[in-house]
Protein backbone atom coordinates (compact mmCIF):
# COMPACT_ATOMS: atom_id res chain seq x y z
CA UNK A 1 0.00 0.00 0.00
CA UNK A 2 1.24 3.63 -1.02
CA UNK A 3 1.12 6.26 1.37
CA UNK A 4 -1.46 8.08 -0.18
CA UNK A 5 -3.78 4.56 0.12
CA UNK A 6 -3.41 4.64 3.86
CA UNK A 7 -3.92 8.47 4.37
CA UNK A 8 -7.33 7.92 2.32
CA UNK A 9 -8.08 4.61 4.78
CA UNK A 10 -6.95 6.45 8.04
CA UNK A 11 -8.52 9.85 8.40
CA UNK A 12 -8.82 12.96 6.38
CA UNK A 13 -6.65 13.38 3.79
CA UNK A 14 -6.16 17.14 4.40
CA UNK A 15 -4.92 16.41 7.77
CA UNK A 16 -1.64 14.77 6.87
CA UNK A 17 1.32 16.95 6.62
CA UNK A 18 3.31 15.32 3.87
CA UNK A 19 5.29 16.19 1.08
CA UNK A 20 3.35 15.34 -1.98
CA UNK A 21 6.82 13.34 -3.28
CA UNK A 22 5.63 10.79 -0.44
CA UNK A 23 2.26 9.77 -1.33
CA UNK A 24 3.75 7.20 -3.68
CA UNK A 25 5.88 5.52 -1.82
CA UNK A 26 5.34 2.33 -0.12
CA UNK A 27 6.21 1.29 3.71
CA UNK A 28 8.53 -1.08 4.10
CA UNK A 29 6.80 -2.17 7.40
CA UNK A 30 5.08 -0.84 10.10
CA UNK A 31 6.91 -0.01 13.87
CA UNK A 32 5.09 1.24 16.89
CA UNK A 33 8.85 0.69 18.27
CA UNK A 34 11.39 3.62 17.41
CA UNK A 35 14.01 1.58 18.85
CA UNK A 36 13.23 -1.46 16.38
CA UNK A 37 12.04 0.56 13.32
CA UNK A 38 14.13 -0.28 10.36
CA UNK A 39 14.05 2.44 7.62
CA UNK A 40 11.40 3.32 4.89
CA UNK A 41 8.82 1.72 8.22
CA UNK A 42 5.39 3.98 8.78
CA UNK A 43 5.56 4.48 12.49
CA UNK A 44 2.40 4.57 14.82
CA UNK A 45 3.05 6.86 17.77
CA UNK A 46 0.30 4.95 20.16
CA UNK A 47 -0.43 5.48 24.04
CA UNK A 48 0.59 2.70 25.65
CA UNK A 49 0.03 1.94 29.59
CA UNK A 50 4.31 3.20 30.03
CA UNK A 51 4.93 5.03 27.33
CA UNK A 52 3.68 7.89 24.52
CA UNK A 53 5.04 6.73 21.48
CA UNK A 54 4.68 10.76 20.71
CA UNK A 55 7.99 11.14 22.31
CA UNK A 56 9.39 9.20 20.10
CA UNK A 57 8.55 10.91 17.19
CA UNK A 58 11.66 12.46 16.28
CA UNK A 59 13.60 9.56 17.05
CA UNK A 60 11.55 7.45 14.62
CA UNK A 61 11.59 10.04 11.75
CA UNK A 62 15.67 10.65 12.47
CA UNK A 63 15.66 6.45 12.39
CA UNK A 64 14.76 6.44 8.64
CA UNK A 65 10.73 6.16 9.08
CA UNK A 66 9.18 6.61 5.96
CA UNK A 67 6.15 8.95 8.07
CA UNK A 68 5.39 9.28 12.03
CA UNK A 69 1.12 8.08 12.14
CA UNK A 70 0.53 11.05 14.95
CA UNK A 71 -2.63 12.47 16.98
CA UNK A 72 -3.91 15.88 15.50
CA UNK A 73 -2.84 17.42 18.82
CA UNK A 74 0.62 16.92 18.35
CA UNK A 75 3.00 18.94 18.70
CA UNK A 76 6.83 18.60 18.36
CA UNK A 77 7.96 20.87 20.97
CA UNK A 78 11.16 21.80 20.41
CA UNK A 79 11.72 20.01 17.18
CA UNK A 80 11.78 21.79 14.15
CA UNK A 81 12.72 19.13 11.99
CA UNK A 82 9.07 17.71 12.27
CA UNK A 83 7.07 20.17 12.74
CA UNK A 84 3.86 21.36 9.77
CA UNK A 85 4.63 24.55 7.54
CA UNK A 86 2.29 26.80 5.96
CA UNK A 87 -0.80 25.29 6.82
CA UNK A 88 -0.25 21.43 6.58
CA UNK A 89 1.42 20.91 2.66
CA UNK A 90 5.20 21.35 4.38
CA UNK A 91 8.34 19.22 4.33
CA UNK A 92 7.57 16.86 7.22
CA UNK A 93 6.53 13.61 7.54
CA UNK A 94 3.46 13.24 9.56
CA UNK A 95 0.06 12.02 8.80
CA UNK A 96 -2.63 13.34 11.49
CA UNK A 97 -5.48 11.52 12.55
CA UNK A 98 -8.19 11.14 15.64
CA UNK A 99 -6.63 8.31 17.42
CA UNK A 100 -3.24 6.68 16.40
CA UNK A 101 -4.58 2.86 17.93
CA UNK A 102 -7.49 3.28 16.21
CA UNK A 103 -5.80 4.08 13.35
CA UNK A 104 -3.16 1.08 13.35
CA UNK A 105 -6.07 -1.41 14.11
CA UNK A 106 -8.21 0.55 10.95
CA UNK A 107 -5.58 -0.38 8.95
CA UNK A 108 -5.27 -4.16 9.60
CA UNK A 109 -8.91 -4.41 9.45
CA UNK A 110 -8.79 -3.09 6.04
CA UNK A 111 -6.18 -5.54 4.89
CA UNK A 112 -7.82 -8.49 6.25
CA UNK A 113 -11.16 -7.68 5.34
CA UNK A 114 -10.13 -7.80 1.96
CA UNK A 115 -8.18 -10.72 1.99
CA UNK A 116 -8.91 -14.50 0.09
CA UNK A 117 -7.77 -16.42 3.07
CA UNK A 118 -8.14 -18.42 6.50
CA UNK A 119 -7.68 -16.81 9.36
CA UNK A 120 -6.70 -18.97 12.36
CA UNK A 121 -7.02 -17.22 15.99
CA UNK A 122 -5.86 -18.96 18.93
CA UNK A 123 -6.17 -18.24 22.77
CA UNK A 124 -5.68 -19.98 25.98
CA UNK A 125 -4.23 -19.31 29.73
CA UNK A 126 -0.73 -21.20 28.39
CA UNK A 127 0.21 -22.43 25.30
CA UNK A 128 -1.00 -19.85 22.85
CA UNK A 129 2.53 -19.31 21.09
CA UNK A 130 3.34 -23.09 20.58
CA UNK A 131 0.18 -23.81 19.18
CA UNK A 132 0.25 -20.94 16.97
CA UNK A 133 4.03 -21.87 15.58
CA UNK A 134 2.54 -26.27 15.37
CA UNK A 135 -0.52 -24.83 13.93
CA UNK A 136 1.39 -22.31 10.76
CA UNK A 137 4.25 -25.10 10.64
CA UNK A 138 1.28 -27.59 9.54
CA UNK A 139 -0.63 -25.26 7.12
CA UNK A 140 2.65 -24.01 5.62
CA UNK A 141 2.91 -27.45 4.49
CA UNK A 142 0.33 -26.88 1.72
CA UNK A 143 0.24 -23.21 1.34
CA UNK A 144 2.19 -19.70 2.08
CA UNK A 145 1.14 -19.10 5.56
CA UNK A 146 2.00 -15.88 7.97
CA UNK A 147 1.85 -16.16 11.72
CA UNK A 148 2.54 -13.30 14.46
CA UNK A 149 5.56 -12.65 15.49
CA UNK A 150 6.57 -13.66 19.08
CA UNK A 151 3.51 -12.94 21.19
CA UNK A 152 2.28 -9.91 19.08
CA UNK A 153 -1.26 -10.54 20.76
CA UNK A 154 -3.04 -7.09 21.74
CA UNK A 155 -4.24 -4.44 20.57
CA UNK A 156 -1.23 -3.32 19.21
CA UNK A 157 0.61 -7.05 18.90
CA UNK A 158 -2.35 -8.21 16.02
CA UNK A 159 -2.36 -5.23 14.08
CA UNK A 160 1.05 -5.21 13.97
CA UNK A 161 0.94 -8.81 12.53
CA UNK A 162 -1.93 -8.96 10.32
CA UNK A 163 0.71 -5.72 8.61
CA UNK A 164 3.30 -8.00 7.72
CA UNK A 165 1.10 -9.57 5.26
CA UNK A 166 1.72 -5.89 3.46
CA UNK A 167 5.23 -5.27 4.64
CA UNK A 168 8.62 -6.32 2.56
CA UNK A 169 7.52 -6.48 -0.51
CA UNK A 170 4.37 -9.05 0.12
CA UNK A 171 1.03 -8.77 -0.42
CA UNK A 172 -1.72 -9.83 1.14
CA UNK A 173 -2.46 -12.10 -1.93
CA UNK A 174 1.02 -13.92 -1.14
CA UNK A 175 -0.90 -15.97 1.63
CA UNK A 176 -3.11 -18.66 2.10
CA UNK A 177 -3.23 -18.89 5.81
CA UNK A 178 -2.68 -16.35 8.62
CA UNK A 179 -2.39 -17.68 12.06
CA UNK A 180 -2.53 -15.52 14.88
CA UNK A 181 -2.61 -15.10 19.08
CA UNK A 182 -5.52 -13.38 20.39
CA UNK A 183 -4.20 -12.10 24.38
CA UNK A 184 -6.15 -11.14 26.98
CA UNK A 185 -5.48 -9.29 30.74
CA UNK A 186 -9.38 -7.97 30.87
CA UNK A 187 -12.93 -8.68 29.47
CA UNK A 188 -13.65 -7.37 26.42
CA UNK A 189 -10.06 -7.63 25.01
CA UNK A 190 -10.30 -10.54 23.05
CA UNK A 191 -13.65 -9.51 21.55
CA UNK A 192 -12.28 -5.92 20.38
CA UNK A 193 -9.36 -8.33 18.84
CA UNK A 194 -11.87 -10.32 16.79
CA UNK A 195 -13.37 -7.47 15.39
CA UNK A 196 -10.55 -5.88 13.98
CA UNK A 197 -9.32 -9.53 12.47
CA UNK A 198 -12.65 -11.39 12.58
CA UNK A 199 -11.12 -15.36 12.06
CA UNK A 200 -12.88 -18.08 10.12
CA UNK A 201 -11.22 -20.53 12.50
CA UNK A 202 -10.67 -20.27 16.33
CA UNK A 203 -8.80 -22.12 18.33
CA UNK A 204 -8.92 -22.39 22.66
CA UNK A 205 -6.08 -24.44 24.43
CA UNK A 206 -7.24 -24.08 27.74
CA UNK A 207 -8.67 -21.56 30.93
CA UNK A 208 -6.26 -21.48 33.53
CA UNK A 209 -5.38 -19.39 36.74
CA UNK A 210 -4.04 -16.78 34.99
CA UNK A 211 -4.32 -12.82 35.20
CA UNK A 212 -6.76 -13.47 38.48
CA UNK A 213 -5.51 -9.80 39.65
CA UNK A 214 -8.11 -9.07 36.87
CA UNK A 215 -11.20 -11.50 37.22
CA UNK A 216 -12.77 -12.67 40.30
CA UNK A 217 -12.72 -16.45 38.99
CA UNK A 218 -11.34 -18.53 37.05
CA UNK A 219 -14.93 -19.24 35.35
CA UNK A 220 -15.17 -14.99 34.62
CA UNK A 221 -11.49 -15.97 33.06
CA UNK A 222 -13.00 -18.86 30.40
CA UNK A 223 -16.10 -16.37 29.56
CA UNK A 224 -13.52 -13.63 28.38
CA UNK A 225 -11.74 -16.33 26.24
CA UNK A 226 -14.55 -17.12 24.93
CA UNK A 227 -15.36 -14.27 23.48
CA UNK A 228 -13.22 -15.80 20.66
CA UNK A 229 -15.56 -18.54 19.60
CA UNK A 230 -17.97 -15.68 19.78
CA UNK A 231 -16.14 -13.24 17.26
CA UNK A 232 -15.38 -16.44 15.32
CA UNK A 233 -17.12 -15.67 11.40
CA UNK A 234 -20.39 -17.52 10.69
CA UNK A 235 -20.12 -20.43 9.28
CA UNK A 236 -17.02 -21.09 10.51
CA UNK A 237 -14.98 -23.38 13.02
CA UNK A 238 -14.04 -23.28 16.42
CA UNK A 239 -11.87 -25.90 17.92
CA UNK A 240 -11.73 -26.69 21.03
CA UNK A 241 -9.94 -29.02 24.45
CA UNK A 242 -12.47 -31.54 24.50
CA UNK A 243 -9.80 -32.39 27.87
CA UNK A 244 -10.79 -28.92 29.66
CA UNK A 245 -14.59 -28.45 30.95
CA UNK A 246 -14.56 -25.25 30.98
CA UNK A 247 -13.41 -24.85 27.28
CA UNK A 248 -15.92 -27.55 26.28
CA UNK A 249 -18.84 -25.84 27.17
CA UNK A 250 -17.87 -23.52 24.35
CA UNK A 251 -19.21 -25.48 21.99
CA UNK A 252 -23.20 -24.68 23.03
CA UNK A 253 -22.02 -20.96 22.44
CA UNK A 254 -23.10 -20.68 18.68
CA UNK A 255 -24.93 -22.78 16.67
CA UNK A 256 -23.97 -21.21 12.94
CA UNK A 257 -20.56 -22.44 13.35
CA UNK A 258 -18.95 -26.13 13.44
CA UNK A 259 -17.16 -27.79 16.41
CA UNK A 260 -14.10 -29.85 15.76
CA UNK A 261 -12.37 -31.05 19.38
CA UNK A 262 -9.19 -31.97 20.59
CA UNK A 263 -8.52 -34.31 23.73
CA UNK A 264 -6.04 -37.24 25.31
CA UNK A 265 -8.60 -38.34 28.37
CA UNK A 266 -12.24 -37.33 26.69
CA UNK A 267 -13.76 -38.78 23.69
CA UNK A 268 -12.48 -36.28 20.83
CA UNK A 269 -12.43 -36.09 16.69
CA UNK A 270 -8.08 -35.28 16.92
CA UNK A 271 -6.62 -37.94 19.81
CA UNK A 272 -3.36 -38.97 20.85
CA UNK A 273 -2.93 -42.33 22.19
CA UNK A 274 -0.18 -45.35 22.67
CA UNK A 275 1.64 -42.09 24.18
CA UNK A 276 5.31 -42.81 25.26
CA UNK A 277 8.08 -40.76 27.15
CA UNK A 278 6.63 -36.95 28.34
CA UNK A 279 10.02 -36.30 29.81
CA UNK A 280 12.49 -33.27 28.10
CA UNK A 281 13.28 -35.91 24.98
CA UNK A 282 10.07 -35.54 23.65
CA UNK A 283 6.83 -37.82 23.11
CA UNK A 284 6.25 -40.17 21.08
CA UNK A 285 2.42 -41.21 20.03
CA UNK A 286 -0.55 -41.99 17.59
CA UNK A 287 -2.16 -39.21 15.92
CA UNK A 288 -6.15 -40.00 15.08
CA UNK A 289 -8.19 -38.11 13.38
CA UNK A 290 -11.31 -39.00 11.20
CA UNK A 291 -9.15 -39.63 8.51
CA UNK A 292 -7.08 -42.42 10.00
CA UNK A 293 -3.61 -42.42 12.39
CA UNK A 294 -0.14 -41.55 12.01
CA UNK A 295 2.28 -42.34 14.34
CA UNK A 296 4.18 -38.51 15.50
CA UNK A 297 7.45 -38.20 17.60
CA UNK A 298 7.14 -34.66 18.97
CA UNK A 299 10.22 -33.32 19.89
CA UNK A 300 9.07 -30.45 22.65
CA UNK A 301 8.71 -31.64 25.98
CA UNK A 302 5.61 -32.60 28.17
CA UNK A 303 2.03 -33.12 27.99
CA UNK A 304 1.15 -29.64 27.63
CA UNK A 305 2.85 -29.48 24.40
CA UNK A 306 1.09 -32.96 23.29
CA UNK A 307 -1.97 -30.93 23.75
CA UNK A 308 -0.80 -27.45 21.79
CA UNK A 309 0.02 -30.27 18.85
CA UNK A 310 -3.16 -31.65 18.72
CA UNK A 311 -4.93 -28.49 18.80
CA UNK A 312 -2.57 -27.90 15.74
CA UNK A 313 -3.59 -30.92 14.17
CA UNK A 314 -7.01 -30.30 14.39
CA UNK A 315 -6.64 -26.85 12.54
CA UNK A 316 -4.86 -28.43 10.18
CA UNK A 317 -8.07 -31.37 9.80
CA UNK A 318 -10.35 -28.56 9.33
CA UNK A 319 -8.26 -26.97 6.89
CA UNK A 320 -7.78 -29.85 4.90
CA UNK A 321 -3.89 -30.65 5.03
CA UNK A 322 -3.19 -34.12 4.48
CA UNK A 323 -2.69 -36.56 7.49
CA UNK A 324 0.78 -37.81 6.35
CA UNK A 325 2.11 -34.17 6.58
CA UNK A 326 0.70 -32.59 9.74
CA UNK A 327 2.24 -35.72 11.21
CA UNK A 328 5.49 -34.55 9.33
CA UNK A 329 5.12 -31.19 10.65
CA UNK A 330 4.24 -31.86 13.98
CA UNK A 331 7.68 -34.00 14.12
CA UNK A 332 9.70 -31.14 13.00
CA UNK A 333 8.35 -28.61 15.13
CA UNK A 334 11.15 -28.15 18.23
CA UNK A 335 10.89 -25.23 21.07
CA UNK A 336 11.49 -21.91 20.55
CA UNK A 337 13.44 -19.49 22.93
CA UNK A 338 12.53 -18.82 26.27
CA UNK A 339 9.39 -21.23 25.93
CA UNK A 340 11.05 -24.88 26.85
CA UNK A 341 13.88 -24.04 25.02
CA UNK A 342 16.19 -26.94 25.90
CA UNK A 343 19.99 -26.24 26.29
CA UNK A 344 22.71 -28.37 27.13
CA UNK A 345 25.93 -27.52 28.34
CA UNK A 346 29.48 -29.59 28.01
CA UNK A 347 30.02 -29.71 31.67
CA UNK A 348 27.07 -32.27 31.30
CA UNK A 349 23.84 -30.61 32.54
CA UNK A 350 20.71 -29.61 30.69
CA UNK A 351 18.58 -26.30 31.41
CA UNK A 352 15.42 -26.11 30.77
CA UNK A 353 14.59 -22.05 29.21
CA UNK A 354 11.19 -21.64 29.90
CA UNK A 355 11.60 -17.76 31.45
CA UNK A 356 9.28 -15.98 29.40
CA UNK A 357 5.98 -16.70 31.66
CA UNK A 358 5.14 -18.41 33.84
CA UNK A 359 1.59 -19.67 35.98
CA UNK A 360 0.61 -22.07 38.08
CA UNK A 361 -0.47 -24.69 35.64
CA UNK A 362 2.33 -24.31 33.17
CA UNK A 363 4.78 -24.71 35.97
CA UNK A 364 3.46 -27.88 37.33
CA UNK A 365 3.75 -29.15 33.69
CA UNK A 366 6.88 -28.83 33.48
CA UNK A 367 7.82 -30.44 36.53
CA UNK A 368 6.18 -33.49 36.03
CA UNK A 369 7.70 -33.17 32.28
CA UNK A 370 11.49 -33.16 34.85
CA UNK A 371 9.88 -36.15 36.42
CA UNK A 372 9.30 -38.34 33.56
CA UNK A 373 13.22 -37.17 32.55
CA UNK A 374 15.87 -39.43 33.01
CA UNK A 375 19.16 -37.83 34.73
CA UNK A 376 20.43 -37.04 37.80
CA UNK A 377 19.44 -34.10 40.29
CA UNK A 378 16.03 -32.22 39.41
CA UNK A 379 16.39 -28.33 39.73
CA UNK A 380 14.01 -25.98 39.69
CA UNK A 381 14.22 -21.81 39.69
CA UNK A 382 10.82 -20.61 39.62
CA UNK A 383 10.10 -17.11 40.09
CA UNK A 384 7.12 -15.39 41.42
CA UNK A 385 4.00 -15.66 39.52
CA UNK A 386 2.52 -12.20 38.57
CA UNK A 387 -1.20 -11.49 37.98
CA UNK A 388 -2.95 -14.07 40.17
CA UNK A 389 -4.48 -11.08 42.64
CA UNK A 390 -5.33 -12.23 45.60
CA UNK A 391 -5.22 -15.81 45.23
CA UNK A 392 -1.69 -15.04 44.78
CA UNK A 393 -0.14 -16.14 48.19
CA UNK A 394 -2.62 -19.34 47.63
CA UNK A 395 -1.66 -20.20 44.42
CA UNK A 396 1.88 -20.14 45.19
CA UNK A 397 1.90 -22.25 48.18
CA UNK A 398 0.00 -25.21 46.22
CA UNK A 399 2.72 -25.01 43.51
CA UNK A 400 5.30 -25.59 45.61
CA UNK A 401 3.40 -28.41 47.80
CA UNK A 402 3.02 -30.10 44.07
CA UNK A 403 6.45 -29.23 43.52
CA UNK A 404 7.43 -31.27 45.94
CA UNK A 405 5.69 -34.04 45.14
CA UNK A 406 7.55 -34.50 42.04
CA UNK A 407 10.45 -35.18 43.84
CA UNK A 408 12.08 -32.35 42.82
CA UNK A 409 15.76 -31.82 44.47
CA UNK A 410 16.00 -28.28 44.87
CA UNK A 411 13.97 -25.78 44.83
CA UNK A 412 14.80 -21.73 44.32
CA UNK A 413 11.72 -19.29 44.72
CA UNK A 414 12.54 -15.92 43.42
CA UNK A 415 11.23 -13.11 44.64
CA UNK A 416 8.59 -12.18 46.13
CA UNK A 417 5.27 -14.02 46.30
CA UNK A 418 7.78 -17.20 45.50
CA UNK A 419 8.39 -17.32 49.11
CA UNK A 420 4.67 -18.98 49.65
CA UNK A 421 6.41 -21.59 47.16
CA UNK A 422 9.42 -22.35 49.34
CA UNK A 423 6.94 -22.67 52.47
CA UNK A 424 4.15 -24.76 50.51
CA UNK A 425 7.57 -27.13 49.53
CA UNK A 426 8.37 -27.39 52.65
CA UNK A 427 5.11 -28.20 54.06
CA UNK A 428 5.33 -30.90 51.46
CA UNK A 429 8.27 -32.76 52.76
CA UNK A 430 11.20 -30.93 51.78
CA UNK A 431 14.24 -29.73 53.69
CA UNK A 432 15.07 -26.08 54.04
CA UNK A 433 18.32 -26.85 51.90
CA UNK A 434 16.14 -27.94 49.66
CA UNK A 435 13.47 -25.52 48.79
CA UNK A 436 15.35 -22.07 49.49
CA UNK A 437 14.20 -18.84 48.83
CA UNK A 438 16.12 -15.50 47.58
CA UNK A 439 15.17 -11.92 46.58
CA UNK A 440 15.90 -11.42 43.01
CA UNK A 441 17.22 -13.22 39.68
CA UNK A 442 20.50 -12.57 40.17
CA UNK A 443 20.99 -14.01 43.26
CA UNK A 444 19.54 -17.24 42.26
CA UNK A 445 21.85 -16.83 38.79
CA UNK A 446 24.77 -17.13 41.37
CA UNK A 447 23.11 -19.85 43.84
CA UNK A 448 23.06 -21.71 40.62
CA UNK A 449 26.12 -21.39 38.92
CA UNK A 450 27.37 -22.30 41.93
CA UNK A 451 25.17 -25.70 42.03
CA UNK A 452 24.99 -26.98 38.98
CA UNK A 453 27.11 -30.16 37.68
CA UNK A 454 26.58 -33.35 35.83
CA UNK A 455 24.03 -35.07 35.36
CA UNK A 456 21.87 -32.27 36.35
CA UNK A 457 18.05 -31.13 34.84
CA UNK A 458 17.46 -27.52 35.71
CA UNK A 459 14.26 -25.81 34.62
CA UNK A 460 14.14 -21.78 34.65
CA UNK A 461 10.29 -20.87 34.78
CA UNK A 462 8.99 -17.52 35.70
CA UNK A 463 7.31 -14.26 34.98
CA UNK A 464 8.84 -11.59 32.65
CA UNK A 465 8.73 -8.64 35.66
CA UNK A 466 10.77 -11.42 37.58
CA UNK A 467 13.64 -11.17 34.90
CA UNK A 468 14.21 -14.96 35.02
CA UNK A 469 15.93 -14.68 31.79
CA UNK A 470 18.95 -13.33 33.10
CA UNK A 471 19.07 -16.43 35.11
CA UNK A 472 19.56 -18.30 31.84
CA UNK A 473 21.96 -15.62 30.82
CA UNK A 474 24.26 -15.88 33.55
CA UNK A 475 24.26 -19.85 33.10
CA UNK A 476 25.96 -18.78 29.16
CA UNK A 477 28.30 -16.60 30.64
CA UNK A 478 29.50 -18.82 32.82
CA UNK A 479 29.19 -22.48 30.95
CA UNK A 480 29.90 -23.48 27.22
CA UNK A 481 27.38 -24.74 25.45
CA UNK A 482 27.50 -28.09 23.49
CA UNK A 483 28.06 -27.32 20.04
CA UNK A 484 24.94 -26.93 18.60
CA UNK A 485 22.71 -27.00 21.79
CA UNK A 486 22.42 -23.18 21.62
Amino acid sequence: MKLGEIISILDDPARACLDQNLMDREPSGYSIDSRTLRAGELFFAVKGEVHDGHRFVGEALRNGAIAAVVDNGFIAAGDHSIQCSGGGSGHTHLIRVNDTTAALQALASRVIGFWDGREIAITGSSGKTSTKDMTAAVLSKTGRTVKSAGNLNNAFGLPLSVLQMESNGSRSADFDYAVFEMGMNHKGEIERLAQIAPPEIGVVTNVGAVHLEFFPSIDAIAEAKSELVRGIEPGGVAVLNADDHRVAKMASLRSDIQTRTFGITMKAEVMASEIEGGGIGGTKFILTTPRGERSVKLAMAGRHNLYNALAAAAVGEVCDTPLAQIAEALSECAGSRMRGELLRFRKGFTVIDDSYNSNPSALEALVETMAASEGGRRIVAAGEMLELGNSGPALHRQSGRRVAAQGVDLLIGVRGLAAEMVAGAREAGMKETQAVFVEDAEEAAELLASTAREGDLILVKGSRGVRMESIVGTIKQRFELEEGKH
